[in-house]
């Protein structure tokens, strides 16, 4: 098995993740459940021998989905304020 990046999805933007975990608990909260969740996802789609429901699975991607928006906002609004500063 492939190792997985840490910053999946959002490989472009890993300073300002690290940047907007150091100073913001919620951002570091939300971060690291999409991060277990992902790892979940991953875990769950490439793993011989679970099965698991296309109803549980869709759930869990759906999951994702609202913290990958939530995080994207958090780095829209970092981006900003840093380009104002």
């Amino acid at each position: 098995m492939k190792s997985q990046n840490k910053y999946r999805k959002f490989q472009l933007h890993q300073k300002n993740i690290e940047a907007l975990e150091k100073e913001n608990s919620r951002f570091r909260r939300v971060y690291s459940e999409y991060e277990n969740i992902s790892d979940d996802i991953w875990n769950l789609e490439n793993s011989e021998g679970n099965s698991v429901t296309d109803d549980f699975l869709e759930a869990i991607n759906l999951q994702a989905s609202y913290l990958e928006e939530e995080i994207n906002d958090w780095l829209v609004q970092f981006n900003h304020n840093n380009t104002q500063a």
